[in-house]
């Protein structure tokens, strides 16, 4: 049975768009297998595949479909590093955190390349992305940001000076802007469903429907559904912002904040080109950034503005749509076709989560915004301290992660003022 548009997903370009897919039936009864999996987007799909691959019986489950959540919603764009540069890593938490970190900050990218090659996903894999200057102090920053990065081995970078930067985007909104040659981007939603299909090959069983009620901790986990019961050797609790309830130990140290993207009428690969000549993906560097790229009909799909807390706001198009303007007057004319929301994991630092509880209930999450890469990557490293190689996996947990100020009360109205604090200065270049 294919994805309904109307009931399975959000109604957004990806869903409508949306390869083939198989529903795939609700937890029922008792189950066992090596690893339970919670939820079914990129940290989950990326760590089952990866443990099929090496043997493990999987098992997971979703509470609605496979990509429901922020990867089958997001940007798209295959951004490396994290949501904390490394210089900001090395001067808060040291010289050897930032060396290990540095090491795989290019890592997720290269994943997801080789995840599309060998299992052949269709997902619109592009390269190229593209960091935009809005004033000369983030110039400034991202000539220290290339170089910051090549100093952790990257080559990858071209920075663009000025008027240079119409090469890429017409517009009239940046000063400046750094290319990376080596990001990307793709159909996010399809990436996952094409990983999803793999694990299945591997013998790797995905339940959907089928939300987790319960999680008794001992050896085996239970993980318990309305309809069923997993017992496991081990689990992944990979919810993200979607985890609520399940695992209390983790929930106050981080946030759910909820992103919006528009997408437009096709527009035609000639005016498509005018505004993006070489197709590349582009965030500029503000605070609260704008986010876009061309789909593969030729669409332009942006994206910006975050809500703390995670709740929609009533005109997703009136939100986004002046921005949208803002950076391509052109576009007046344009009708949109598709609005929506997706909510993303924030940390106080912005760098992840990673842990195990109780010595068998693994967890990934709070990517900040820099999921699509940092993701593959977790999956990577829960199968690698799965196998008794924990120093990567390591060098994430021993991150410290703070509550938000004022707990959960009063952390979102004291972030929108930090982020109000921000765009401020974002206007006035300081």
């Amino acid at each position: 049975m294919a994805i309904s548009f109307e009931r399975d997903h959000t109604a957004s370009w990806y869903a409508a768009t949306a390869n083939t897919a198989p529903e795939r039936p609700a937890l029922e009864g008792e189950v066992r297998c090596d690893v339970c999996v919670v939820g079914a987007g990129f940290t989950g799909i990326s760590a089952a595949l990866h443990l099929a691959e090496q043997g493990f019986s999987v098992v997971v489950l979703e509470s609605v479909r496979v990509g429901y959540g922020a990867s089958g919603r997001n940007g798209g764009q295959i951004v490396n590093s994290y949501s904390r540069d490394m210089g900001v890593i090395e001067e808060k938490y040291g010289a050897d955190t930032a060396r290990a970190l540095g090491d795989m900050a290019f890592e997720g990218n290269r994943i997801i390349r080789e995840r599309v090659e060998r299992y052949a996903i269709d997902c619109d894999l592009r390269d190229g992305n593209l960091f935009a200057a809005c004033n000369e102090k983030q110039m400034q920053g991202l000539r220290e940001h290339k170089a910051l990065w090549e100093r952790y081995g990257y080559r990858e970078l071209e920075l663009l000076d000025g008027q240079a930067v119409k090469r890429e985007v017409n517009t009239e909104r940046y000063t400046g802007a750094l290319v990376d040659h080596g990001g990307g981007h793709l159909h996010p939603l399809n990436l996952v469903l094409g990983q999803a299909a793999a694990v299945e090959a591997l013998g790797g069983r995905l339940f959907e429907y089928s939300p987790v009620t319960g999680l008794e901790h001992g050896e085996p986990v239970v993980v318990s559904t309305a309809g069923g019961r997993v017992r496991a050797e081990r689990v992944v609790m990979a919810g993200n912002a979607y985890l609520k309830g399940v695992l209390p130990e983790i929930e106050g140290r981080s946030m759910p904040c909820g992103t919006q993207i528009i997408t437009t009428a096709p527009l035609g690969e000639e005016r498509a080109r005018e505004l993006i000549p070489n197709g590349l993906a582009v965030e500029d560097c503000n605070y609260l950034l704008d986010y876009y790229r061309l789909t593969a009909d030729n669409r332009l799909l942006y994206g910006g503005g975050v809500n703390y807390g995670g709740s929609d706001p009533a005109d997703i198009e009136g939100v986004v749509r002046p921005k949208m303007l803002t950076t391509f007057p052109s576009l007046a004319d344009v009708k949109v076709d598709y609005a929506w929301s997706g909510t993303f994991l924030m940390t106080l630092n912005r760098l992840p989560q990673f842990g195990v509880v109780n010595d068998n209930v693994y967890y990934a999450q709070g990517y900040s915004g820099h999921g699509v890469t940092c993701t593959h990557l977790a999956g990577k490293l829960i199968a690698e301290v799965m196998t008794g190689r924990a120093e990567r996996f390591d060098a994430f947990a021993g991150l410290p992660h703070l509550p938000f100020p004022g707990g959960r009360l009063l952390r979102v109205p004291l972030s929108a003022i930090g982020a109000w604090y921000y765009q401020t200065r974002d206007k006035l270049g300081v």
